[in-house]
């Protein structure tokens, strides 16, 4: 059994800020790979319209999860120059200080925040 959590946030474009997002993207990705390098996977998706962008990210463990939180405040500001929060999906167990920090999150934005702790089944592969 994995003990993988997956963090998905879902954002809404906001109007005349696609460029500026994809630029923000583009130069954060690789900031981030350095700096996080226990993050396995920040995938970000936009729609077909460019109007909702959809971010998962993996992490092996809960540790892993507690480690990429650290400065999440300050990238999130950052990207919120360019979106805002619809609202946030959280599969596995996470620390307490995770749930916290992603409860007050969701308060902050006015947004939900699911989770689904449990995983009765599954496996994580690591590509290789």
């Amino acid at each position: 059994m994995t003990d993988a959590i997956v963090f998905i946030s879902r954002n809404r474009v906001l109007p005349g800020k696609l460029d500026g997002l994809r630029a923000f993207l583009a130069a954060g990705a690789p900031m981030l790979e350095a700096a996080k390098p226990r993050t396995l996977a920040f995938l970000p998706y936009l729609d077909a319209e460019g109007e909702q962008l959809s971010i998962v990210h993996v992490f092996a463990d809960a540790a892993a999860f507690d480690l990429h939180l650290a400065g999440a405040g300050d990238r999130s500001a950052a990207a919120h120059d360019f979106m805002a929060t619809q609202g946030f999906e959280l599969y596995g167990s996470v620390s307490d200080s995770a749930r916290s920090t992603l409860n007050a999150a969701a308060a902050a934005a006015g947004v939900k925040l699911q989770v689904f702790p449990e995983l009765p089944a599954g496996f994580l592969r690591d590509g290789s």
